[in-house]
Order: structure tokens, then C-alpha cells, then sequence
């Protein structure tokens, strides 16, 4: 009988995907509207982000399914397809970035040189995937004990230890734009959350709870990242844990935050790989995804990542909003046809609005107006298609 995981493991997962250096380096760019500014923008799109989260969670926990065999239930076999090679590609793209900062924060410690850190944390990735997720139990609950308790020290160290430093605001960033950057992390999970919900006892409940879990430990490792930069002036997180002293402790949050957040990355582009081609086995995709990611991120610079962040809100945003009309809203069956045009012509135009709404300063950001606009047109074509 497949071993299913408890509420219990959903947590413990979606922490280790919230504990992340790209989240902390992430938050760094908050600082710049202040600290009461920059944590109500931190908190209103983490509660955006989450709110979709958990509704992508809800359909393939419900249907027993993974995220990129939902597709299928809405695009069509084919259309389906489509998504899961994005998706294959955006978590090969986050694999190599997760191992380039974890790598690039570890050398910043201890100078051993960044592609020796780029190969510890590819190898311990490589043990996480041969381990396997619903046998990680005893393993993921000491390494996220452990992380927990050394981000509350850093937490300390920052808050706590250092002088807050003015910032002055500026306008490099307005609200909408930081609201939009934080629904983007949340929203880039979109397509995995199924992959681990359907797995689990109570999919409903398990989906709550990672999305809770997740929201609270990103938003804190955001404000981390921004209390950084406000508080030490430094927005370089190696420089920070030197700084306080944090040495081998410091070393043990970058490399195992980054192995417990990139092995979802690549255990999930194993999964999607699957939705593909059936007689692919995802542990070996894995294997093969955190071996491209690793070799990507000792040959190529990857410092800039809110361009990549954005271009996945363009692509998983309308298609979840289809998704969830269709699941929640027109109760559709699966979808048998190779591809469903309707649908992805939908999809296409809530593409193309979501880049045309990046032009926009929208205070809530522009995910949440792109995602309701393609709901209600969803709805819309399938009601007029009825009336018809």
C-alpha cells in the first residue's frame, strides 16, 4: 500500500522550502521603502501568494493527482504536456540558482572557492533524492530543528545585535512592485504544491498546513533578508554571518537551507518529467536536473533573479487561474482531448496581461487583478459556450 505522509511531514517540507538564502536575498531589496512599508508589502502578497498556493494544492490533493497532471485535466493531454516542459525548465533554472547563492554565501565564509560548494550542496541534494520523500521523515525533522533554531539566532543577531542604520526611502521600488515580489516566490511554488499533497492523508488539511507553513517561514526569512540591509547595511549574508561570528554555524543555515529547498526543485522536475513521458523515472530526472543545476551554476552568473521571477508569474499565474475556475468554479471533468483550445487561448491572453499589468503600479501588484481577470473570462467563454 502506497505510504502516504502526515500533516505532521507536509509542514516540515514546506518549511525547508521557506528557509531558503533566495528568500533572505530576495527580501535585501525591501529595504529601500523602509521597515513598515516594506513589511506590509512582504505580508499582503505573501497572503496573495499563499491564498493561490493552497488552491493548487486543493485540486491535486483532491484528484490524488500531481501538479502537472492537473494541467492536463484543464489544457488537455498534449496542452498539458506543454506546461510540464516549462516547468521542467523553470526548475532546472531554480535548481542551478538555489546552488549558486547557497554556493556563493558558503564561499563567502569559507573561501574554499565557489565551485567546491557548488558540488557539496549538488551531492547533498543528490542523497535528499535518493532518500526519497516520504522516507526523509527522521532526517528532514533533525535538519529542520536545527535550521529553525540557527535562523532564530541570526534573526537575533540582526534585530538584536546590530544598530539600525537610515536608510533613506526611495523610489526604487514602489509597494506594488515589492508586493508583486513577494506573491512572485509563493507563486513560483504553484506548480509543485500537488506534487506533495497528493501524497498525503488528509490533502485538504496537508495543503492548509503547507501553505500556512510556508507563508510564515518566507515572510520571516524575508524580513530577515530586509532587517539585513536595514539594520547591518550589509546585504551580502555571508558578510552578516561572519560579522556576528557565525562561522561553521553560518555555513550549516547556507548549505543545508539550500539542499532542503533545491531537492523539492529538482524531486518535483522529476515528477513533471513523468507527465511527459510516461516511461521516465522522476528520481532519475531528479538525479539528472540537480546535475545540470550544478553545473549551470559553477560556469554561469546568476545574481539577478527578479526578471526570472516575473517571466514565472507570467507563465504559472493565468494557468493556475484557469485551473481553478475550472476546478472550483465550473466543476469540469477531466479534460480527454489532446489540447483544449479554449483554455489556452485564455491562457494566452492572461499571458500577455500579465506583462502588459507589469507596466502598471498596482498597489496589490499585478498576479492577484491578472488571476481574477482570467477566472472571470474563463467563466465567462464557458457560459456563454452553455448558452449557446
Amino acid at each position: 500500500m502506497e505510504k502516504r505522509t502526515s500533516l505532521f511531514e507536509n509542514g516540515l517540507i514546506w518549511f525547508g522550502a521557506g528557509v531558503s538564502i533566495a528568500e533572505i536575498l530576495t527580501g535585501t531589496y525591501f529595504a529601500s521603502l523602509g521597515f513598515g512599508k516594506g513589511l506590509a508589502a512582504i505580508i499582503a502578497g505573501h497572503v496573495i501568494g499563499c491564498i493561490m498556493l493552497f488552491l493548487a494544492g486543493v485540486i491535486g490533493g483532491k484528484r490524488r493527482k500531481s501538479a502537472m497532471e492537473t494541467v492536463k485535466d484543464s489544457f488537455g493531454l498534449r496542452g498539458g504536456q506543454i506546461f510540464a516542459f516549462l516547468n521542467v525548465l523553470q526548475l532546472v533554472g531554480w535548481t542551478a540558482i538555489m546552488i549558486y547563492d547557497g554556493a556563493l554565501a558558503a564561499d563567502g565564509i569559507f573561501q574554499t572557492g565557489h565551485w567546491v560548494w557548488c558540488l557539496v550542496i549538488g551531492v547533498l541534494i543528490l542523497v535528499w533524492i535518493m532518500i526519497g520523500i516520504t522516507n526523509l521523515g527522521k532526517i528532514n525533522t533533525i535538519a529542520m530543528g536545527a535550521l529553525f533554531i540557527l535562523t532564530l539566532v541570526l534573526c537575533k543577531i540582526i534585530f538584536f545585535n546590530g544598530n539600525p542604520i537610515s536608510v533613506p526611502a526611495d523610489d526604487s521600488m514602489s509597494f506594488g512592485a515589492a508586493v508583486e515580489l513577494a506573491v512572485a516566490m509563493p507563486l513560483s511554488w504553484l506548480p509543485l504544491i500537488s506534487d506533495y499533497t497528493r501524497e498525503a492523508k488528509e490533502p485538504v488539511k496537508a495543503t492548509a498546513v503547507s501553505s500556512i507553513v510556508y507563508g510564515i517561514v518566507s515572510c520571516f526569512m524575508y524580513v530577515i533578508g530586509m532587517g539585513a540591509s536595514l539594520f547591518t547595511g550589509e546585504s551580502d549574508i555571508a558578510q552578516i554571518l561572519l560579522k556576528a561570528g557565525l562561522g561553521v554555524v553560518g555555513l550549516l543555515i547556507v548549505v543545508f537551507s539550500t539542499v532542503t529547498t533545491t531537492f523539492l526543485d529538482a524531486y518535483s522536475a522529476g515528477i513533471s518529467a513523468e507527465s511527459i513521458f510516461s516511461k521516465l523515472k522522476g528520481k532519475y530526472v531528479a538525479v539528472a536536473v540537480t546535475v545540470i543545476g550544478t553545473v549551470g551554476a559553477i560556469l554561469f552568473p546568476m545574481d539577478d533573479i527578479t526578471d526570472f521571477l516575473y517571466l514565472i508569474g507570467s507563465v504559472f499565474a493565468p494557468m493556475i487561474a484557469v485551473q481553478i475556475a475550472d476546478f472550483f468554479f465550473l466543476h469540469r471533468e477531466e479534460e480527454k482531448r489532446a489540447f483544449d483550445m479554449k483554455n489556452l487561448i485564455i491562457w494566452i491572453v492572461g499571458f500577455v496581461l500579465y506583462r502588459i499589468l507589469m507596466r502598471v503600479d498596482i498597489p496589490v501588484g499585478n498576479t492577484l487583478p491578472d488571476m481574477a481577470a482570467t477566472i472571470l473570462i474563463c467563466v465567462a467563454v464557458s457560459k456563454m459556450g452553455t448558452g449557446s
